[in-house]
C-alpha cells in the first residue's frame, strides 16, 4: 500500500495512474472505489485505503457500480496473460484465440489490451518480435542465424519486418550501419542550432546544440553525408515543425525503441499541441501505472525531439521537469504551442 496522504491526493485527482494500486473505501456508503472514480468525493474522515477489493470486500464494503473497481485487477490479470501466451508462442496469435482464453468477446478485448498497452495484441507481438530481431542481430554471427533465433519462420518476414522496423538492412543494423547513408545538416532556429539527421526511411535524430559526433558515435560505420535536394526539404519540414507548432505527423521517422518506449513516444504524439501530460498519466495511457520512472525514461530515450513531443510531459505538481535541451527550451516549446492555440 502507498502512504495514505499519497492515495487521498490521488483520490482528489481522480488520478487513473493509481487505479489498480489500491480501492477507496467509504464507510458512510459501504462502497469502495476506483481511485479515478467520478463520482462525488466523500468526507475525508469516511474513507479507507485498501490495498484491493478483496481486502475491501472482507471488511463488509461492496463494489461501486457506477467505476467497477474490480474489473481493473480482472483487466490487468487478462492482459498479462495474454502477454504471456503471446511471448511464449514467440509470434502474432489469432485475436479470437487470446480473447477466448482470457474470456472477454474479441472486439472487447482488443480494447482492453490497446488501453493496456498502447497497441493491439497483433501489434504488440510484431514489435516484442521486432523488439528481439534487434537484440540478436547485435551479436549475431550471421544475419541467418538472427533470423530464427528471433523467432521469425524465414529471412522473408524478417527482412520484410527489418525494413519497417529498422529503416536499413539488418545487416547494416548489425553492423553500426555499415553501407548505410545518413544525411544530416545543422541549421539555425530560433531556439538555437538544430541537428536534423534521416536515413532513406525519415528523421533519425533531432537534435539542439550537437554536432555529427552524436552520430557518428551511434552509427560508427554509417556514411554520413551533407545535403541533397529531397534531404533539404525534409529539413525545411523539420524547421517548419520546430518553428510554427503544429500536426506534424506528415514528417517520416525512423527510430527505434522497445516496445514499451514505443507505446510511450506514441502517448506523447497524441497529445495535442498547447497541451501537457504528466509521467503518470502517460504510464497510466500506456497501461503501466506504477511505471512512472520507466515512462520517464523512454521519454528521455527518444531521439526525435519535438517531433515525438517529450517537452509535453511535466510533473505531477505543474513543475516542468527535466529536458534533455535544457528547461529554457522546454519552456520555448511549450509558450509557442500555447500561443499558436490562442491561450
Amino acid at each position: 500500500m502507498i502512504a495514505e496522504d499519497e492515495a487521498w491526493t490521488a483520490v482528489l485527482a481522480r488520478d487513473r495512474a493509481f487505479d489498480g494500486r489500491f480501492v477507496t473505501g467509504v464507510l458512510s456508503t459501504g462502497i469502495y472505489c476506483r481511485p479515478s472514480c467520478s463520482a462525488r468525493h466523500p468526507r475525508r474522515e469516511n474513507v479507507r485505503f485498501f490495498a484491493d477489493g478483496e481486502a475491501a470486500r472482507a471488511a463488509g464494503l461492496r463494489p461501486c457500480l457506477r467505476c467497477s473497481p474490480d474489473e481493473v485487477s480482472r483487466d490487468e490479470r487478462a492482459v498479462l496473460m495474454a502477454i504471456e501466451a503471446i511471448k511464449a508462442a514467440g509470434q502474432t496469435l489469432a485475436l479470437a484465440d487470446l480473447a477466448e482464453q482470457c474470456g472477454y468477446s474479441p472486439t472487447h478485448f482488443q480494447r482492453v489490451f490497446a488501453r493496456a498497452t498502447g497497441l493491439s495484441p497483433a501489434a504488440y507481438a510484431r514489435a516484442l518480435q521486432k523488439e528481439r530481431m534487434a537484440e540478436v542481430l547485435t551479436g549475431a554471427e550471421r544475419v541467418t542465424d538472427a533470423v530464427y533465433d528471433a523467432g521469425f519462420s524465414g529471412p522473408s518476414r524478417f527482412y520484410s519486418a527489418a525494413g519497417d522496423r529498422l529503416g536499413m538492412s539488418p545487416s547494416a543494423w548489425r553492423d553500426g550501419g555499415r553501407g548505410v547513408t545518413i544525411r544530416w545538416a545543422v541549421v539555425a532556429t530560433s531556439l538555437g542550432p538544430m541537428l536534423v539527421a534521416a536515413t532513406d526511411k525519415g528523421v533519425c535524430r533531432l537534435s539542439f546544440n550537437e554536432d555529427s559526433e552524436a552520430l557518428r558515435r551511434r552509427f560508427p560505420n554509417a556514411d554520413l553525408a551533407e545535403g541533397g535536394e529531397a534531404f533539404e526539404r525534409l529539413v525545411g519540414d523539420v524547421v517548419a515543425a520546430v518553428e510554427a507548432p503544429g500536426d506534424h505527423s506528415h514528417i517520416p521517422l525512423d527510430v527505434k525503441g522497445t516496445a514499451f518506449q514505443e507505446a510511450v513516444w506514441q502517448a506523447l504524439r497524441r497529445i495535442p499541441p498547447g497541451e501537457t501530460r504528466s509521467y503518470a498519466e502517460i504510464a497510466a495511457e500506456v497501461g503501466k501505472p506504477g511505471a512512472v520512472r520507466a515512462a520517464g525514461s523512454a521519454n528521455g530515450a527518444n531521439n526525435v525531439a519535438v517531433l515525438i513531443p517529450c517537452h509535453r510531459v511535466i510533473r505531477s505538481d505543474g513543475s516542468l521537469g527535466g529536458y534533455a535541451y535544457g528547461l529554457e527550451i522546454k519552456r520555448w516549446l511549450l509558450d509557442k504551442e500555447r500561443d499558436a492555440k490562442g491561450e
